[in-house]
């Protein structure tokens, strides 16, 4: 019997240490001034510019890309000077850069820019410097920058390239409509929520349309949405996947960061909750294999009762709520409570061990029909009603689920029933996470070797002729000897 235990709400750690503070400078009609010509000089000026100051350069022997500058500011203005700057040259200068390559030079730029009351960047130089240069994803006017305070560009670039393909090019016109309809809608609603509830309704639309510039019909509409009240409360099954929280789909990542509560379970990935929104209680609501776990019908109620005061509960699930993961049960107490209930596939551990280890889980020579079952009934005992018959069918790729405590039972029962003691079976542990490990055998010899590999952790057990077909990568010998270690 396991050990009963209440839902209870768990809070983040909150900020880490920052190494520099993000901030963002409006530098509109602003003058700016950038004295050298280095390597990097000209990309900043252009950086300067499409900001829209107005920046003069001081290079007595400027480059070509820098002579082109003025002709490829596509806002603001670039002036190019060919001599040496002078403290005159700072006088109401709003940002200062030096790009010289002498150190003792550049040191007396930054002193005269500082002394004028300039925010200064020194090129290649960060002890120099008040503000540094990260990668730029461009949206604007929504901009995202991206700092490894030096230590790692190409790293920094890299991320740069991956929330580029997550923020489709659209979004400039959608954010560009919500800077012209901001004082509209403040002066509409003068009530925070009001108006938070119309740009959660704003950013939905744009989510769901980001291909297309909105309209002033795209307004009315809003408005006549949120004028209508507030939305009531929801519930979304959104399936974490096993634990790599680079398999989040878009769509999950969309719900938790529109969530207010999220009820979570212990195998659910920590870093996976940082993807939701700062405001959002987090409620620990875990059921663990044979351990201390929260009763279902808890769970049902808690998620019914805070849908009910208008909340939008996101209830996170390892892997795939649809498969044993009793999304049944929770989408049943929904709709007799009449809460609009959605569900968010995710990564089924199943799918993740596979691709993490290179194994196809069908194979046309060996296996044209694959199966999940569970390891264990409502007891925690292995269920009287599985098909032995297609269990036994080594042509058949058999996924069990937590298959921990009956693993021993379940096969030596399976070759009783027929099934080829040298079938090919293994078991992923910790399945797409740092730790994971993996134990191989066969049938008759795989319980053995998970009992001698003494390793924790949620388990996934794969039986059937085609895992024994191709050879294995490099990357899977590594992770055999951790798992027979």
């Amino acid at each position: 019997m396991r050990s009963p235990r209440s839902p209870r709400e768990t809070r983040s750690p909150g900020l880490d240490p920052l190494a520099v503070l993000p901030v963002f400078v409006t530098l509109t009609g602003k003058r700016a001034v950038l004295a050298g010509a280095n390597g990097g000089a000209a990309w900043k000026v252009k950086l300067l510019a499409a900001a829209g100051a107005h920046v003069d350069v001081y290079a007595p022997e400027p480059t070509e890309e820098m002579r082109l500058a003025p002709a490829e500011a596509v806002a603001g203005s670039v002036t190019l000077h060919e001599r040496d700057w002078s403290p005159a040259d700072l006088q109401g200068v709003a940002f200062a850069i030096a790009a010289h390559e002498d150190e003792g030079e550049c040191a007396c730029f930054v002193a005269a820019a500082r002394a004028a009351g300039a925010i200064v960047n020194a090129v290649d130089r960060p002890h120099l410097c008040d503000v540094s240069f990260g990668a730029i994803v461009n949206r604007s006017p929504l901009v995202v920058g991206i700092s490894t305070e030096g230590a790692a560009p190409v790293f920094g670039q890299t991320v740069r390239a991956r929330i580029e393909a997550m923020l489709p090019v659209g979004f400039k016109a959608w954010v560009g409509a919500a800077r012209d309809w901001r004082a509209r809608i403040t002066e509409r609603y003068h009530v925070f929520a009001e108006r938070r509830a119309f740009w959660e309704r704003f950013t939905d639309r744009a989510f769901a349309e980001p291909d297309r510039a909105p309209t002033e019909a795209d307004l009315d509409a809003l408005i006549a949405e949120a004028d209508a009240g507030p939305r009531g409360g929801s519930v979304v099954l959104v399936g974490a996947g096993p634990g790599d929280a680079e398999l989040l789909t878009l769509k999950a990542l969309r719900a938790l960061r529109s969530a207010d509560v999220i009820l979570y379970d212990d195998l659910v990935a920590p870093e996976i909750l940082d993807y939701a929104r700062r405001e959002a209680r987090t409620m620990l609501v875990g059921k663990t294999g044979h351990g201390p776990s929260c009763r279902q019908d808890d769970i049902n109620a808690l998620m019914v009762s805070l849908a009910r005061t208008g909340k939008r509960v996101v209830r996170l699930k390892s892997g795939d709520p649809l498969v044993f993961g009793r999304a049944g049960e929770e989408i049943d107490a929904c709709r007799a409570a009449g809460i609009p209930v959605t569900v968010v596939p995710g990564v089924t551990a199943a799918q993740g061990a596979a691709a993490s280890l290179a194994i196809s889980l069908t194979h046309r020579d060996a296996a044209r029909r694959l199966q999940y079952v569970t390891g264990h009934d409502r007891r925690g005992a292995l269920p009287d009603d599985l098909n032995w018959a297609a269990l036994a069918d080594s042509s058949v790729t058999t996924v069990v689920y937590m298959p921990k405590r009956t693993l021993r039972a379940l096969l030596a029962r399976a070759v009783t029933e027929g099934l080829p003691p040298a079938t090919p079976a293994l078991v992923v542990f910790n399945a797409t996470r740092a730790d994971q490990a993996l134990v191989e055998g066969s049938a008759a010899t795989l319980a053995d070797a998970v009992e001698a590999a003494g390793l924790d952790g949620p388990a996934i057990v794969m039986v059937g002729d085609a895992l024994g077909r191709g050879a294995r990568s490099a990357v899977v010998a590594e992770v055999l000897a951790v798992g027979a270690g």
